[in-house]
């Protein structure tokens, strides 16, 4: 034991940890240099620009078809609105023309209603005065059966 406390004695004392150093970077060996690019030569140079020329008119064609593509449903659009308009047109006189007639027997069954001219002591007899509104509906009830009117209710 005696030992072994010299030993601990002895020691050496603990040392900070030195700095540590980040590695140095490991270099790729040097590549091989080309040799500097020689001058485009005009062979290179007119196709490059004729390239560059059919792109533009690549797109130049793109937007053009796209227009005429727009052209082309507003052009079926506006036909079929022009249709729809001649067709309400021909269903406008032709309800016209079935008015006139409904009008023209309404004016008729409002003229064969038998309505003597009355007198003032006439209008109060009742029972007569229930007779003639009663022939009045039906003749109007036939009117508008034979139209085909029928009621909201």
């Amino acid at each position: 034991m005696a030992e072994q406390a010299k030993t601990q004695t002895k020691a050496a004392p603990k040392r900070k940890p030195a700095a540590k150093r980040k590695p140095a970077a490991k270099r790729k060996p040097a590549a091989k240099r080309k040799p500097a690019a020689k001058k485009a030569s005009p062979e290179f140079a007119a196709r490059a620009q004729e390239a560059g020329r059919n792109a533009f008119l690549a797109s130049l064609g793109f937007y053009g078809k796209a227009y005429d593509q727009a052209q082309e449903q507003f052009n079926n659009i506006q036909d079929q609105l022009e249709e729809r308009r001649k067709k309400a047109d021909k269903l406008y006189k032709e309800l016209v023309k079935r008015g006139k007639k409904v009008e023209k027997d309404a004016k008729k069954a409002v003229d064969d209603i038998d309505l003597p001219k009355l007198e003032l002591d006439s209008l109060t007899d009742r029972k007569k005065l229930d007779e003639q509104l009663d022939k009045a509906k039906a003749r109007f009830e036939e009117l508008k059966e034979s139209v085909g009117f029928k009621s909201a209710a």
